[in-house]
């Protein structure tokens, strides 16, 4: 079991940010959940897989200090997937995929920031 139940990002577009995360996270297998009905007074959808939301974004203003955070990829090809999704979805290049030996010699992972600065990877531990 994990340590981290969920996360959340405050957006500065809900609806830019919801739509940059539908696109670069489905080579990952990660899609929308479930979202936060509207008579809740705020926007919000949690993304994730096997029926459990576990990331969030939610309407409220940018989340601050900008933040990475890193998916688990199945193979190095849903790296490569991801990366040219979220770039095809708006996102800025912070590291193409690649090996990071510096890491470990299996570490394959690439990183985006998304419209609103914050910095994404995807990342396979995996030697293929």
């Amino acid at each position: 079991m994990g340590t981290l139940d969920h996360i959340g990002l405050q957006v500065s577009d809900y609806d830019k940010l919801t739509a940059f995360y539908e696109k670069a996270l489905a080579p990952l297998g990660i899609s929308i959940i479930m979202r936060i009905p509207e008579e809740a007074g705020v926007k919000g959808a949690g993304f994730g897989a096997d029926g459990k939301p576990d990331f969030w974004v939610s309407e409220g203003g940018r989340t601050t200090p900008h933040l990475h955070l890193c998916f688990v990829a199945k193979n190095r090809a849903a790296v490569d997937a991801f990366y040219a999704a979220a770039m095809a979805a708006g996102g800025t290049d912070n590291g193409p995929p690649g090996i990071r030996a510096h890491y470990h010699p299996n570490y394959y992972g690439a990183f985006v920031l998304d419209p609103d600065g914050h910095n994404i990877e995807a990342c396979c531990h995996r030697p293929e």
